[in-house]
C-alpha cells in the first residue's frame, strides 16, 4: 500500500510515500520502527527500507499463510532465511513473523503451516533471536509446538494478540510479551484480555498497513488524538490515506491503553517502550 497499489492491483494510485509514512512517525515521537517480513523475499525488500535509517529494524520469516513457500525447497528456503539474518545481525532484531493461523486455511493447510512453524523455531536456536509470533484461531497447537521448544528459545513476542484473558496467561507464564493493536481492542472481550495483562509483559504496535482503529472498535470511544485522513485516490504526501494504517498513529492504541487500565499515559509508554528495546535489543 505504501508504494501506491491497493488489492493487488496493477495500477499506481499514487507515488510511493515510504519516506512520507516514516517521517510523519518519526514527527509524531516514534522513535525506533521495527518492519515485518513475511516471507524471504519481502524480509530483503524490507531489509532494504531499513538501511536507510539508523532507528529502522527488522524481523525475518515466513508468515504461516505463505508457508507453502517452503515447499519447493524446505532447506535452500531455510537457509535463505538464516543467512539473511546472520549477515545482518544489527538489523533483525527478531525471527518472525511467524506462528499458526487457522482462520486463513485457503492459503496453507494445518499440516503445512505446523510443520515450517516448527523448522523456523530452528532459527532462534542458531541465531539467539527472540520471536516475532502470529497466533490466529490455533491457541492450542501454538502454545504446544512452543512448549516442545520451550528451553532452546529466547522468548518474544505473540503479535497482534486477539485471544482470551487465559489464552494470554498460558503465553505470559511461558515468558512471552503480547503484542497489542488495533485489532487487539475490536471488542469487549478484546479489551478485557489486555487489560489482564501485566504490564511488565505487554507491548504496543500497529501492525500497518492493517489493523487501524475503527469507530466500531470497543475501544475507540478511548481515542483522543484525532487523524485527518483522504481517500486514496486524493492523496496528498501530508496526510494518512483512509483505511490505511500508519506507525504515527500507535498514539491511539496507546490511549485505549492508558484509559481501560487506569494508568498514566506517560508512564505505560514508557514501561511499552522498556520492553521493547529489553526484548529486542534495540
Amino acid at each position: 500500500m505504501y508504494s501506491g497499489f491497493y488489492n493487488h492491483s496493477n495500477r499506481s494510485i499514487h507515488p510511493n510515500d515510504v519516506k512520507n509514512v516514516l517521517d510523519r512517525a518519526f514527527a509524531n515521537h516514534v522513535e525506533k520502527i521495527i518492519i515485518t517480513g513475511t516471507t524471504l523475499e519481502e524480509s530483503k525488500e524490507v531489509l532494504k527500507i531499513a538501511e536507510q535509517s539508523d532507528n529502522l529494524y527488522i524481523t525475518v520469516g515466513c508468515h504461516p499463510t505463505r508457508s507453502n513457500e517452503f515447499e519447493t525447497n524446505p532447506d535452500e528456503y531455510y537457509k535463505g532465511l538464516l543467512n539473511l539474518i546472520k549477515e545482518n545481525d544489527k538489523k533483525v532484531v527478531a525471527v518472525g513473523e511467524c506462528g499458526l493461523d487457522y482462520d486463513r486455511l485457503r492459503f496453507c493447510s494445518v499440516e503445512v503451516q505446523k510443520k515450517y512453524f516448527e523448522k523456523q523455531l530452528e532459527l532462534p536456536k542458531e541465531t539467539k533471536k527472540p520471536l516475532f509470533l502470529h497466533c490466529r484461531n490455533s491457541y492450542a497447537d501454538f502454545a504446544d509446538i512452543l512448549k516442545r521448544h520451550h528451553d532452546q528459545l529466547y522468548g518474544g513476542v505473540v503479535h497482534s494478540f486477539t485471544g482470551t484473558k487465559e489464552e494470554a496467561k498460558i503465553f505470559t507464564d511461558l515468558g512471552y510479551y503480547i503484542g497489542i493493536n488495533g485489532c487487539s481492542l475490536k471488542t469487549q472481550e478484546n479489551v478485557d484480555a489486555m487489560v489482564s495483562i501485566p504490564t511488565e509483559f505487554l507491548m504496543i504496535e500497529t501492525d500497518c498497513p492493517w489493523c487501524e482503529i475503527k469507530a466500531s472498535h470497543a475501544g475507540h470511544k478511548y481515542v483522543k488524538t484525532r487523524m485527518p485522513c483522504i481517500k486514496k485516490e486524493n492523496w496528498n504526501e501530508d496526510i494518512l490515506v483512509k483505511g490505511r494504517n500508519e506507525p504515527a498513529a500507535i498514539i491511539q492504541v496507546l490511549e485505549i491503553m492508558a484509559a481501560t487500565r487506569n494508568e498514566d499515559i506517560y508512564s505505560l509508554a514508557d514501561a511499552l517502550y522498556q520492553n521493547t528495546k529489553k526484548v529486542f535489543k534495540i
